[in-house]
């Protein structure tokens, strides 16, 4: 009896279906995301920036009612 040798071929196929809408989507969450990020970071900067240089809290509290009054 011969020997007989069985070639046998296997092949996976995937595929997925990704919306570009979806992606678009995503990038356009995630740059608002970061630049609101960015913006309340700044704020804030300028909020302690306007507390230090006024001398304080009440008396940042005072000058921004004065500035908006107009005195």
């Amino acid at each position: 009896m011969k020997n007989a040798t069985v070639n046998t071929r296997t092949q996976v196929q995937t595929s997925e279906n990704v919306s570009v809408t979806s992606e678009v989507s995503k990038a356009g969450f995630y740059t608002i995301a970061i630049v609101s990020t960015m913006v309340g970071l700044w704020s804030f900067a300028c909020f302690v920036s306007g507390m230090v240089a006024s001398g304080g809290p009440l008396s940042f509290v005072g000058s921004w009612f004065k500035a908006i009054a107009g005195l």
